[in-house]
């Protein structure tokens, strides 16, 4: 018997979460390889933080190694796009395309927005606003309403994740 399951998605999401960190911590977490090797799915991010410049994401070693030993080995970059706005350590745009699936990569390039606001008791908001028009399969990923197949946990995880990192020194998992 087989079954089909539909989830209606948005195609804007938004993710909050509020870190007990510096707004300038948050943006060297999200904009440095050497942050986001730790947290999340440990890619290695690059940045070319001006208008115009390329934004790629990188599969670690440990990464590729998990994918291939479960029978879906990546791409050394899994995520490309360009940096539309980089206002350290407030605000950063950019366009977003996860090339480790074929007929995800060919839903094109999407859009993120990270928004840091800094609040009272040192606690900062660090909001995620991806734009999803015409990527349905992205935007399940990312939600995290595949991760009961493998796919993770999309931002819901990886926020998580990246607020443990800053406020223990330790990811949820590590």
């Amino acid at each position: 018997m087989t079954m089909t399951t539909s989830t209606q998605l948005t195609t804007t999401q938004v993710y909050r979460v509020y870190i007990r960190a510096t707004p300038e911590a948050i943006w060297e977490a999200i904009t440095k390889p050497e942050w986001t090797a730790r947290y999340g799915y440990g890619g290695l991010v690059d940045y070319d933080l001006r208008p115009g410049g390329a934004y790629v994401g990188r599969a670690s070693e440990e990464f590729k190694a998990a994918a291939a030993a479960g029978g879906n080995p990546v791409p050394d970059i899994v995520i490309d796009g360009e940096v539309l706005e980089a206002d350290p350590p407030r605000r950063l745009v950019t366009t977003f395309r996860m090339l480790m699936d074929p007929d995800i990569a060919a839903e094109g390039f999407t859009r993120v927005t990270h928004e840091i606001v800094p609040g009272a008791g040192g606690v900062t908001a660090l909001t995620v606003v991806h734009e999803l028009d015409g990527a349905p399969r992205l935007a399940a990923i990312i939600s995290g309403s595949l991760e009961s197949e493998g796919a993770g946990g999309g931002y819901p995880w990886i926020l998580s994740d990246l607020k443990s990192l800053l406020e223990t020194g330790a990811p949820m998992a590590g």
